[in-house]
């Protein structure tokens, strides 16, 4: 009989404020090259290397990404990072799926080029790798030294696939300066999460409603390419 193998799923946490085809390519990308049974958006309740910068309600960007992801049957939301306390550390994250998904799922956490640079800045980098295989894709003009790397975090070169996908230089926050300045983001989100920020009022000049911030009321409510965040 032959053995089953186990099931490869992708891991692609952040803020997801707002969602845009960046995540969407990188998540596609990954799936495809590296046979992945299906990626999970991971939304971050908050990120521990930004503590102070406010984001939208869990509840529009969790909304958001079930809307960009909805015809793709291989990509979920996950809501493991927004249903529990504390900050959003990718080593507890990815403990929790474990528990989740049984030992049976492979994880491979997708990363950004600028978010495999600042690996050793993350919260117990060292578990870490022991807990998932890392999925770096490309950012533009970003370049990581994989010596320098290494010596950090040592066994980091054994855990990594590179994976080449289109690089889009599409930011979650220069799409909130673009709604701020009336500039248009279609081609940049999808429409479906285009007509949700225009309809909930998002990213507006007055950025106090709809808004929480780590460690405050809005960081549990029930809610998504940055993974989850880095810590």
């Amino acid at each position: 009989m032959t053995e089953r193998r186990s099931r490869r799923v992708g891991i692609l946490g952040g803020s997801f404020d707002p969602v845009h085809y960046g995540h969407l390519v990188a998540a596609q990308e990954c799936l495809a090259r590296l046979g992945l049974d299906q990626v999970l958006f991971v939304p971050a309740a908050c990120s521990p290397l930004k503590p102070d910068r406010p984001l939208t309600a869990a509840v529009h960007r969790v909304a958001m990404v079930e809307l960009a992801i909805a015809g793709n049957p291989r990509f979920c939301l996950s809501r493991v990072d927004l249903e529990r306390p504390g900050p959003s550390y990718t080593v507890d994250m990815l403990a929790a799926l474990h528990r989740e998904l049984g030992p049976a799922a492979e994880l491979y956490l997708i990363v950004g080029m600028d978010s495999l640079r600042d690996l050793p800045a993350w919260h117990r980098p060292h578990e870490i790798i022991r807990q998932c295989r890392l999925a770096a894709v490309p950012r533009p003009g970003v370049q990581c030294n994989m010596d320098e790397l290494e010596a950090r975090i040592p066994g980091v070169r054994t855990v990594l696939d590179m994976v080449p996908a289109p690089e889009i230089g599409i930011s979650s926050t220069e799409i909130q300066s673009r709604v701020r300045a009336g500039l248009p983001i279609r081609y940049q989100v999808p429409e479906a999460v285009e007509r949700y920020i225009q309809e909930h009022g998002l990213y507006r000049e007055d950025r106090g409603a709809g808004v929480q911030r780590c460690g405050g009321a809005g960081a549990s409510t029930p809610t998504p390419l940055r993974p989850s965040t880095p810590a």
